[in-house]
């Protein structure tokens, strides 16, 4: 397919408002650490487990910090001094510090508790380095599938359930696994511990579980001579510890947008603007891609009339992104089939968003989302709506391509559904595997003109957030029509101002001193 003729200059300048708004946020919430990042940061120093009241240790430890004044230096330096003088491993820092038995405090050779803490911090990142590498040895020696990546998702509350549905998907076709969270724990302030076998609409987000089913994926990929990646949600009042747990583990995937937390969750702003900092500098250096949430501000927002937002968001993403160190190809953008069926053209304007997205970020692993907002529960009119989205899918040229159900609005989907699905977008794939190279836009097109218009308006709403800045953009209501307050939301009082000596060994380690 050829391009459409679309103003570089124009790309350029949306993308330089994009870089000078993520920066300005990134300027003023460096001056912060949260809670989470701390315990994330004790979980990759080895930190993990629970108390008698199955409280996790990296909560207790940071609490502890917290209530004696003394997490605004970095949880790092207290504990690997509290280490080196009592002789004792981190795990048994913190089981004393739960126990009672033991109140940290500043160490008292400095110095020497930085030290160790980069040496425990380099072993953990050479753990994420083998484990990086460990999967590019299997996609080596299995294979990977073409793209665009059939991603499926499983959701059954019991992990060993999760496993018996993943591998029954990979079987029939799918190349990426995405298990989804249980309903509401993205607004729980810590991760629970274990293997877990009752989630309500999902499976809880545990590195025990994270370990089984990447084990499960392993073997069924062997068997299927093709890898299989595994997906979870790095979202959340834990997103940076869920980055934590998924690079020790090797995921593969992680949903860990910028501002979707802010927007859809009605977590505080500068929480979410830290955290997502932290985890996605954890997610680039365990060659993680990330997906971002653009998708769902199509389902409060007209997708037609909201498409701009699409565009700035995914921009100012991929700003954040490349501040933490993600290279394009770990950068799963995301956006939508979600224009009202019943729309004149609607087909024609869908392909000029998804071709508009592909061109303005050519190297990014995109990820396109199938309709949702507006499947009725018919399931032969729902069938046709996602074999449209799978043309439009394979004639643009999209990386990551989640599964539409014909039985959207009605169930989650059964066995059945998923094989269906699996078939519809196999059979559009490769009846139109060449389709791109075949055709072109018309020259000053319904659909060239559709994008180009759309361009405009993002660049033109660029301009506007960087003049007032994101925060008071997102008061404004300018993402999915959702206001949302930099002092309100969810977990502010996890916000803690840095003092001049804040130590954390991981930054200068994953980016480099940054």
């Amino acid at each position: 397919m050829t391009q459409l003729h679309l103003d570089q200059a124009q790309i350029d300048r949306a993308r330089d408002s994009a870089r000078r708004i993520a920066q300005r946020v990134y300027d003023e919430m460096s001056r912060f650490t949260t809670t989470t990042v701390e315990r994330a940061t004790l979980r990759l120093l080895g930190v993990d487990g629970v108390d008698e009241n199955l409280v996790p240790l990296p909560n207790r430890v940071v609490s502890h910090l917290q209530e004696r004044q003394l997490l605004q230096h970095g949880a790092a330096s207290a504990v690997l001094g509290a280490m080196k003088e009592h002789g004792l491993s981190a795990m048994q820092v913190a089981e004393a510090v739960a126990a009672g038995t033991l109140s940290l405090n500043r160490p008292k050779n400095e110095a020497a508790a930085r030290a160790d803490a980069d040496a425990q911090a380099r072993s953990m990142c050479e753990r994420i380095i083998r484990q990086r590498t460990q999967r590019e040895a299997r996609i080596k020696s299995v294979g990977e599938a073409s793209l665009p990546w059939l991603y499926l998702i499983v959701a059954t509350g019991n992990i060993h359930e999760d496993i018996v549905q993943a591998q029954a998907a990979a079987e029939q076709g799918a190349d990426i696994i995405a298990v989804i969270r249980s309903t509401g724990q993205s607004l729980l302030d810590y991760v629970p511990y274990g293997a877990t076998t009752e989630g309500f609409g999902g499976t809880y987000a545990t590195q025990e579980n994270f370990r089984l089913m990447r084990a499960a994926l392993d073997e069924v990929g062997e068997r299927l001579g093709r890898y299989i990646r595994l997906t979870n949600y790095c979202s959340g009042l834990c997103m940076p510890e869920i980055a934590a747990m998924g690079a020790i583990e090797r995921l593969d995937m992680m949903l860990n947008d910028s501002m979707y937390g802010i927007i859809f969750r009605d977590i505080n702003m500068q929480r979410t603007f830290i955290d997502q900092f932290f985890s996605r500098m954890v997610n680039a250096y365990a060659g993680v891609i990330i997906n971002t949430g653009e998708d769902n501000y199509l389902t409060t927002a007209d997708a037609y009339e909201a498409a701009h937002t699409v565009l700035a968001s995914q921009l100012i993403n991929e700003q954040f992104a490349y501040l933490s160190g993600l290279k394009p190809d770990q950068m799963g953008l995301g956006h939508a089939f979600e224009i009202n069926p019943e729309m004149e053209n609607g087909f024609l304007w869908e392909l000029a968003h998804a071709q508009l997205v592909r061109q303005v970020f050519p190297d990014a692993a995109l990820k396109y989302m199938p309709p949702t907002k507006h499947m009725s529960g018919n399931i032969f009119m729902g069938h046709l709506q996602d074999a449209l989205f799978n043309i439009v899918s394979t004639a643009t040229r999209q990386n990551i391509h989640l599964l539409g159900m014909l039985t959207e609005a009605l169930h989650t989907p059964l066995i059945q559904d998923r094989f269906l699905a699996i078939q519809n977008a196999k059979y559009v794939f490769s009846t139109m595997k060449d389709l791109h190279a075949e055709i072109q836009f018309k020259p000053g097109g319904l659909i060239e003109s559709r994008a180009q218009t759309v361009l405009a308006e993002a660049e033109r709403m660029l301009a506007e957030i960087e003049e007032i800045g994101l925060p008071a953009a997102i008061g404004k209501g300018m993402f999915a029509e959702i206001s949302r307050t930099p002092d309100g939301g969810k977990g502010l009082d996890g916000v803690v101002r840095k003092s001049d000596d804040y130590y954390n060994p991981f930054p200068k380690l994953m980016l480099g001193g940054r």
